[in-house]
């Protein structure tokens, strides 16, 4: 499926990533091409969801902070980009309901489990919500690691800084069949987190 608005912008970003960030992308076949799969990353900067999806060749929805869409007019880009807000602070049924929509459809859909982004540019304990919708869903998992994203644009910082940073895209990890769904989202949640950590 095309997505010709980012189809034209993609190269001229990407170029630009490339040349100030020294942007890598690693196992970019890994990425499927259809049906539905949950795409999590782990969260160092803002500029996370665009960078990790240069490489996508379809179309991606973003549960996002709703604090965002507050913001004067970037609250009507990011919904136009596809975003939808959760209230990371409470549990918000609004936001399930809308991502077990985007699922059954068959969609992409980017969460990142962390819930927010680190603080020091290491790994933060991941929420168990995205594994038990992937897991009821029946939905594969696409682990993806940010990796100096950070150390370029750490928290507080008004502008990115020249760095390097290198994504990867991880094979998909698949609900695990015959178990409880408790266990099987937290075995779903500790293979994520085993093959992110992998390539920090």
């Amino acid at each position: 499926m095309r997505t010709p608005v980012l189809d034209v912008f993609r190269p001229p970003f990407k170029a630009v990533c490339r040349w100030y960030f020294r942007l890598e992308f690693r196992g970019v076949e890994h990425i499927p091409l259809h049906g539905p799969v949950l795409i999590a990353p782990n969260h160092q900067t803002f500029a996370d969801p665009p960078l990790v999806t240069i490489p996508v060749r379809r179309p991606i929805h973003y549960m996002a902070w709703a604090r965002l869409f507050e913001v004067p007019m970037f609250g009507g880009l990011i919904r136009r980009l596809r975003a939808f807000p959760v209230d990371i602070d409470r549990s918000d049924g609004q936001a399930v309901r809308e991502a077990v929509r985007l699922l059954r459809a068959g969609e992409a859909l980017m969460i990142f489990p962390e819930g927010g982004r680190s603080p020091d540019g290491t790994l933060q304990p991941f929420k168990l919500g995205a594994f038990r919708l992937a897991v009821s869903h029946k939905t594969p998992v696409l682990p993806v690691t940010i990796s100096g994203a950070w150390d370029a644009w750490p928290a507080g910082r008004t502008l990115p800084r020249r760095g390097r940073v290198t994504i990867t895209y991880h094979p998909p990890e698949i609900p695990p069949r015959g178990l409880h769904p408790r266990d099987a989202a937290r075995d779903l949640h500790d293979r994520t987190v085993a093959a992110i950590a992998s390539a920090l």
